[in-house]
C-alpha cells in the first residue's frame, strides 16, 4: 500500500527570528516548496505557539541570536518538554558560525545546523532530510506502540469465553489501535451472524463501549460469507452503526479455508501505511483463530454432551407407588462435562431410585459415570438391597478404576409398605417432606465409593403416602464461599414451599435456586403413594 505521509508531503514549519527580513525569505522559500509556515519573532512567542492546543509543527527553524534567549534555549525548552521532544529543530545563523558555535548547537540538542546567507536548495534539502528522518522515527515509535496494543488485545482475544465478548475485544482492539470507527463481523460456532461497532478511541485511552448486534440473514444463515459489498456481507440486514458509507476498508481473517470469517471493516483514511494494513489483518487472523478455538471446543463440547447423555436412562418407571421426575442440566458451554448421574428401576424389592457423581470433570470422568450407572442397574435388578449394591460398586471401582471416587445415594421404595431404605456413600443427604410440609434431612451415610471400605446397611425410614423424596448432587446448591450447610438449609426452606407434584417441584427449584453453570445438576423428586398389596413391581413398570 502507498504510504500517505511519504518524505515529499509538505510539512507544517514553524520560523523563528527576529530579523523581518529573514523570517520572510524563509517562509516564502519554504511556502514555495509546498510546506506551511507558522512564524514567530522571539524565543517566547516559538514557545507559546508550542503550547497552544492543535497541531504541532513537523519542523522548528530557529535563529540562535534571539533577543529574548538564545536559540540554543529554545532548543533545550522544545527538547525536554515532553509534548515537543520529537520536533527536530534546525539551529540558523549569520554571526554563530565557527566550528564551536555550530558544536554547541548540535550538542544542546539541535538536529542540523546552518550558516546564513542560506541558499534555497539547501534550506530545502535539510528539510527534506530532517523530515525523512523524523518521519521515519515517529512511524517506528507508532509501529512499536500498536504492536504493544496488538499484543494485549491479542490475549484478550484468546481470553474472551463467547463469541460476544470475541467480537466485542476485536472492534475494541481495532478502535484502540487505529483510532478510528471500526465495524466487525463473525459467524458465531452456534451458525448466527453477530456483527459489532466502536467508535474512535482518544489517546488518553478512555474505555470505549462496544455495542454488539445479533444480526438476522435474508435467507439461510450462510456458511461462508461471499459477495461482500463495501465490506459487509449482502445476506445480512445491518443497523445504521455497522453500514456506515465510511466504512470502506475490509480485511478478512480466517483459520480455515472452508470457515467463516471474522471480517474488520474500518475507513480508507485510517489506514495511512502499510504497516497498519499489516497489523489489522493480524487482529482479524487472531481473531478467526481465537474463534477457531472456540467453535472446536464448542463442537467437542457437544459431542461429550451427547455422549453424557447416552449414559442415562431414556424413561422413567411407571409405578402406581411413585410419581417421579427428574431435571438434567449439563454445566455451561464453558466448563468441562461432569458425572453426575440418576438411576430409576423397578425391581423385584421394590422402586429402586438413585443420584450420583462422579469425582472429576472430563470425558473420563462421563465414561465412569456410565459404568457405574449400568453396574447399578444391573446389581438392582438382581435383587441386592441397598447397601450391598454400594459394596459391589465399591469392589468393581476399586478393580477397574483404582484412585476414582464416586458419591452415591441409593433410596428402596417397598412396595407393600410405607417403608423406604437409605444406602448414602457420601454423597448429599436425601431431603424428605411429609405431606404437612415439614422436611427433615436422612443424614446418616457411609463412605463414599472407591475407598474399599465398608458400608453399614442401609437405614429404615417409615414415610406415609405424600411424602415426597428428593435427590440432588451438588451443582444445584453448592457455591463458592457459601457454607454447605446454609446451602442445605436454603434446599429445605425451598422445598418446604414448593408444589406438590414432583414436575412442579423440580421446576420450583431451578427457579428458586438459578444454576450457576459451574457443575451440572441432577434432580430426583419421588413423591409416595400408598403401598401395594403386592410385594411384586406394578405390571406397568419398565
Amino acid at each position: 500500500m502507498t504510504q500517505h505521509l511519504d518524505d515529499q508531503v509538505p510539512a507544517h514549519i514553524l520560523v523563528v527570528d527576529d530579523d523581518p527580513t529573514n523570517r520572510y525569505v524563509l517562509a516564502t522559500t519554504l511556502g514555495r516548496a509546498g510546506h506551511r509556515v507558522t512564524t514567530a519573532e522571539d524565543g517566547t512567542r516559538a514557545l507559546e505557539l508550542l503550547r497552544q492546543p492543535g497541531q504541532l509543527p513537523e519542523i522548528a527553524i530557529v535563529d540562535v541570536r534571539l533577543p529574548d534567549m538564545t536559540g540554543f534555549e529554545v532548543c533545550e525548552d522544545i527538547k525536554q518538554t515532553p509534548a515537543t521532544a520529537g520536533i527536530p529543530v534546525i539551529n540558523i545563523s549569520a554571526s554563530a558560525i565557527t566550528v564551536d558555535d555550530r558544536t554547541r548547537g548540535l550538542y544542546r540538542g539541535a538536529d542540523a545546523y546552518l550558516v546564513e546567507p542560506i541558499a534555497p536548495g539547501e534550506l530545502l534539502a535539510t528539510v527534506t532530510a530532517t523530515l525523512r528522518y523524523a518521519r521515519a522515527r515517529r512511524r517506528a515509535e507508532n509501529l512499536a506502540h500498536r504492536l504493544h496494543r496488538l499484543n494485549r488485545v491479542t490475549l484478550a482475544l484468546y481470553g474472551a469465553t463467547s463469541a460476544r465478548e470475541l467480537i466485542k475485544a476485536t472492534v475494541e482492539g481495532a478502535a484502540s489501535i487505529l483510532h478510528c470507527h471500526v465495524a466487525a463481523f463473525l459467524t458465531t460456532p452456534q451458525g448466527g451472524v453477530m456483527g459489532a461497532h466502536a467508535g474512535d478511541q482518544q489517546k488518553d485511552e478512555s474505555p470505549l463501549e462496544a455495542q454488539v448486534y445479533s444480526l438476522t440473514t435474508s435467507g439461510d444463515q450462510p456458511e461462508t460469507w461471499t459477495g461482500l459489498v463495501d465490506g459487509v456481507p449482502d445476506s445480512v440486514r445491518l443497523p445504521a452503526p455497522l453500514a456506515q458509507p465510511e466504512l470502506r476498508h475490509t480485511v478478512v481473517g480466517r483459520a480455515k479455508a472452508d470457515r467463516p470469517p471474522v471480517l474488520i471493516a474500518v475507513p480508507a483514511d485510517a489506514v495511512e501505511f502499510s504497516d497498519d494494513d499489516q497489523l489489522l489483518q493480524q487482529l482479524a487472523h487472531a481473531s478467526a483463530l481465537a474463534l477457531e478455538a472456540m467453535r472446536s471446543y464448542s463442537e467437542e463440547h457437544a459431542l461429550a454432551l451427547t455422549l453424557q447423555r447416552s449414559f442415562l436412562p431414556e424413561n422413567l418407571p411407571e409405578t402406581a407407588r411413585a410419581d417421579l421426575a427428574v431435571r438434567y442440566l449439563p454445566a455451561s458451554e464453558r466448563a468441562e462435562i461432569g458425572g453426575d448421574f440418576y438411576e430409576a428401576i423397578s425391581t423385584t424389592m421394590g422402586l429402586v431410585v438413585a443420584v450420583g457423581d462422579v469425582a472429576g470433570h472430563s470425558l473420563d470422568a462421563a465414561m465412569v459415570m456410565g459404568q457405574v450407572r449400568h453396574a447399578l442397574r444391573a446389581y438392582a435388578i438382581e435383587g441386592h438391597p441397598p447397601h450391598v449394591i454400594l459394596s459391589r460398586l465399591d469392589h468393581l471401582l476399586t478393580s477397574v478404576q483404582p484412585g476414582t471416587s464416586v458419591t452415591l445415594c441409593v433410596v428402596l421404595i417397598e412396595y407393600d409398605s410405607d417403608v423406604i431404605h437409605v444406602a448414602n456413600a457420601g454423597h448429599l443427604p436425601p431431603l424428605l417432606r411429609a405431606p404437612d410440609g415439614s422436611s427433615v434431612f436422612l443424614e446418616e451415610h457411609g463412605p463414599l465409593l472407591g475407598l474399599g471400605l465398608k458400608h453399614p446397611p442401609a437405614h429404615r425410614v417409615a414415610a406415609e403416602p405424600g411424602s415426597l423424596v428428593l435427590l440432588v448432587t451438588d451443582g444445584l446448591i453448592e457455591r463458592r464461599h457459601v457454607h454447605l450447610q446454609q446451602s442445605l438449609d436454603s434446599l429445605a426452606r425451598v422445598l418446604a414451599e414448593a408444589p406438590q407434584h414432583p414436575e412442579d417441584v423440580c421446576a420450583d427449584l431451578l427457579d428458586r435456586l438459578p444454576p450457576d453453570g459451574s457443575d451440572d445438576i441432577a434432580i430426583l423428586a419421588v413423591r409416595l403413594n400408598a403401598p401395594q398389596t403386592s410385594s411384586q413391581p406394578d405390571p406397568r413398570g419398565k
